[in-house]
């Protein structure tokens, strides 16, 4: 039976990353434990168009990041890692010097004191020696530290290549299969390393596949509902 992951949004800009991630894992069958900081409702409502209860419909288990006696507060309980996307500066400090104040923060430290995957997604530019040294102290301690940086040599066509580029090299670190972007496979062999002249394989442009989940009758929460707005 596959162990849960725990998954925590705090409040850095690209709260599209941990959202897009728990849909992506719920659409995979892995079940998923999420933890929602009070700053990630606020960038969520000025980021996108979901609402707290979309996100939470999207996990299987959800936890108040105050409840410091959950579940995933206790090495006892088996997961098979925690992403924190995005993570905050603030949150790698908290992480970085073991200040277990929340439970993003103590869930966090169970899972490098159990010596199981801690993936970092980092939200910050530009880092100051500060930001620098507290990565280089959470690495020390075993987690990964995994900047959302977009990659192009797979040839984003949307938003959503880009995000889900970065998601899957994420959950890469916990050891989850997906099919999120082309790998690379060697130079000269086309884009993302397909043979030249082999056709690429994508999903249908978004307003199609909400069209097409519409039209089927169920609820749909497009995929880039994302807003632009000044910060």
């Amino acid at each position: 039976m596959s162990l849960p992951l725990v998954v925590a949004i705090t409040g850095a800009t690209g709260v599209v990353y941990g959202v897009e991630m728990l849909r992506v894992l719920k659409d995979l069958g892995q079940e998923t434990h999420l933890i929602l900081s009070e700053a990630a409702g606020m960038n969520l409502a000025i980021e996108t168009e979901y609402s707290l209860d979309d996100v939470r419909s999207l996990a299987d288990v959800v936890y108040p990041n105050k409840d410091v006696g959950a579940a995933v507060a206790s090495g006892s309980f088996r997961t098979r890692g925690m992403i924190v996307a995005p993570c905050t500066v603030k949150t790698l400090s908290a992480i970085a010097n073991s200040f277990t104040y929340n439970l993003v923060v103590r869930a966090a430290d169970v899972t490098l004191k159990e010596r199981r995957p801690l993936v970092l997604m980092v939200r910050e530019t530009p880092l100051h020696k500060g930001h620098l040294e507290l990565m280089a102290r959470a690495a020390d301690c075993g987690a990964t530290i995994l900047p959302p940086m977009p990659a192009f040599y797979h040839k984003p066509e949307s938003i959503m290549d880009i995000v889900h580029q970065s998601i899957g090299k994420a959950l890469d670190q916990v050891g989850i299969e997906h099919q999120l972007f082309r790998r690379w496979s060697g130079h000269g062999r086309g884009a993302a390393g397909r043979p030249d002249g082999e056709a690429a394989t994508s999903e249908p442009p978004v307003a199609e596949r909400v069209a097409s989940e519409r039209a089927g009758g169920e609820r749909v929460v497009p995929r880039e509902a994302l807003r632009v707005a000044a910060r």
